[in-house]
C-alpha cells in the first residue's frame, strides 16, 4: 500500500492514507482480482462490516475505515458532509492504488458511495448499496433534525437500535459495539448527517453513474424500506437493480451478514467476468 507503514494483525493490515487535514487510518486485507471498499453507516465504524467480511469467499481484497469525524478518524477536521466523505473515499482509493474496485456503502455510506461514483473515478467496477440512503431525500428537514439527539447517551443509541434500526435483537457484543461506535463520533460529525447529508438531493449527480449498481434492501427496514428505494433511488441511478434481504431491518450487515456476503461474492464474480 502506497503511503504509510503496515502492521499485520492476523490477515488484516493497518495503514494510513493522506487525506485533507491529516492521515486516515485504513484496514486492508490482500486478495484478488478486485477490492471491496466498505463505507459505513452514520454512527458505525469499519467494525460494522466485520461479520460480512469474515463470510466472504471470493478472495477479493478488502478495504475499510472510519469516516472522518468518527472512531479512529475522530480528530480529522471538518467539514463532515457527504461531499467531503466522498472526497475521502476517493483519496483512499487513489492512495492505495486500487483498481478494479467495488464501493460498498451502507446507509449514509451508501449515499457517499453514490456521490463518489457519480464522479466517474477510474477503476470503479460496480456499486453495492446496502440499505442505502436514497439520492432523492425520503425525509424532510424537520424529521431529520429530530435525529440530532440520537447519540446523546448510551440509552438513546440503545433505544434507536431496538425500536428503529433492527428487526431482531443484536447479540450483546454487537449491541455494545454499535453503542460505542455511535458515541465515538465528534459532535460536529454526528450532526452533519441529519442537518445536511440526509436531506441533500443528489439525483442530478447520480444520473451520471456509469457502473452496475446492486441495491440490497431489508424486508423489514423501517429507515429505508424497499418501497422508498423503489421510488427515491432506482429511478435516479442508471443500471440499478434491487434484491430484498429477508428477516432484517436497517442493520443488515450485523443482522444477516451471510446474505450480504453471498450477494457481494456474486457481484464480484460478475465484475471478474466482465458481466
Amino acid at each position: 500500500m502506497s503511503r504509510g507503514s503496515s502492521v499485520p494483525v492476523n490477515d488484516t493490515k493497518s495503514t494510513e492514507v493522506d487525506v485533507r487535514g491529516g492521515r486516515l487510518p485504513v484496514w486492508t486485507q490482500a486478495g484478488e482480482p478486485a477490492t471491496l471498499v466498505f463505507l459505513h453507516i452514520w454512527g458505525g465504524s469499519h467494525r460494522t462490516f466485520a461479520p460480512v467480511i469474515a463470510r466472504l469467499t471470493s478472495g477479493c481484497a478488502v478495504v475499510s475505515y472510519d469516516h472522518r469525524g468518527w472512531g479512529a478518524a475522530r480528530d480529522l477536521p471538518g467539514p463532515y458532509g457527504i461531499s467531503e466523505l466522498a472526497d475521502d473515499a476517493l483519496a483512499v482509493i487513489a492512495g492505495l492504488g486500487l483498481s478494479p474496485y467495488v464501493l460498498v456503502g451502507h446507509s449514509m455510506g451508501g449515499k457517499v458511495a453514490q456521490l463518489a461514483a457519480s464522479r466517474r473515478p477510474k477503476g470503479l467496477a460496480a456499486l453495492a448499496l446496502i440499505a442505502p440512503a436514497p439520492p432523492r431525500p425520503a425525509v424532510d428537514a424537520r424529521a431529520a433534525e429530530a435525529l440530532t439527539h440520537a447519540f446523546d447517551s448510551r440509552a438513546s443509541v440503545s433505544d434507536a437500535l431496538q425500536n428503529m434500526l433492527t428487526e431482531r435483537p443484536l447479540p450483546p457484543e454487537l449491541r455494545d459495539q454499535m453503542i460505542d461506535d455511535g458515541l465515538a463520533g465528534n459532535r460536529e460529525a454526528q450532526l452533519a448527517w441529519p442537518l445536511g447529508g440526509m436531506t441533500m438531493d443528489i439525483t442530478a449527480a447520480t444520473r451520471a453513474i456509469e457502473v452496475p449498481v446492486q441495491v440490497l434492501a431489508g424486508r423489514q427496514d423501517r429507515v429505508d424500506p424497499p418501497e422508498s428505494l423503489e421510488a427515491n433511488l432506482l429511478p435516479f441511478v442508471p443500471d440499478s437493480r434491487m434484491t430484498i434481504l429477508e428477516g432484517t431491518g436497517h442493520l443488515s450487515p450485523l443482522e444477516v451478514p451471510e446474505q450480504i456476503a453471498k450477494e457481494l461474492d456474486q457481484l464480484t464474480s460478475l465484475v471478474h467476468r466482465g458481466g
